[in-house]
């Protein structure tokens, strides 16, 4: 239980990438730490005439899970209302998630903060399209999926094609096959 007592949010919108949400919340959980998902309720499939309507990953797994009770592992806060002094990390997975999540100026916001704070930010697959909007990225080596390479140098970082790459407090991999390295890299910087 190496995260014994850490707080961990994982922010979450609709058509993220399921096993980028769902492995980092049940490994991270596994060794102690508290996840709170952020959630933000905009994407391909909210439904106004349904609105507690859960947020819905590309293949269709859902936040609030329906395979863990809330209050056992987790609880489900409003991306929006997040507070940086609240949460040791931040985990932004891939899919278009990040793309609705960027748009927000109180979730880039947030994410800023808990990397100006000193605190894990830690994004993979297009997750790094937040870091980019949060203006963080500028002079680290972020990794990320290949079709985002040309958005991470824009914003004036290093693109780099590897399993996980740690750059002072921005922890970043590319695809779902890096999950375990990205994990133990989140593990590592919190124990």
């Amino acid at each position: 239980m190496r995260l014994k007592g850490k707080k961990i949010a994982i922010l979450v919108s609709n058509e993220f990438e399921d096993i980028e949400v769902f492995y980092p919340f049940l490994r991270l959980s596994e060794e102690g730490a508290w996840v709170t998902f952020g959630i933000y309720r905009v994407g391909f499939h909210p439904r106004p005439a349904l609105p507690d309507k859960p947020v819905t990953g590309r293949f269709g797994l859902t936040v609030p899970p329906m395979f863990h009770r809330e209050g056992y592992r987790y609880d489900v806060k409003d991306a929006t209302e997040l507070l940086p002094e609240d949460y040791d990390a931040v985990v932004i997975p891939g899919g278009f998630s990040p793309d609705y999540l960027r748009r927000e100026p109180r979730i880039t916001g947030f994410v800023r903060k808990m990397y100006e704070q000193g605190k894990v930010v830690a994004a993979i697959c297009h997750g790094p399209w937040l870091i980019i909007s949060a203006k963080i990225a500028k002079g680290k080596k972020i990794a990320g999926v290949t079709p985002i390479k040309d958005d991470i140098e824009n914003a004036g970082a290093t693109f780099v094609d590897e399993p996980v790459v740690v750059d002072d407090n921005i922890i970043t991999s590319r695809v779902p096959d890096d999950l375990p390295e990205f994990c133990q890299a989140i593990i590592y910087a919190l124990s």
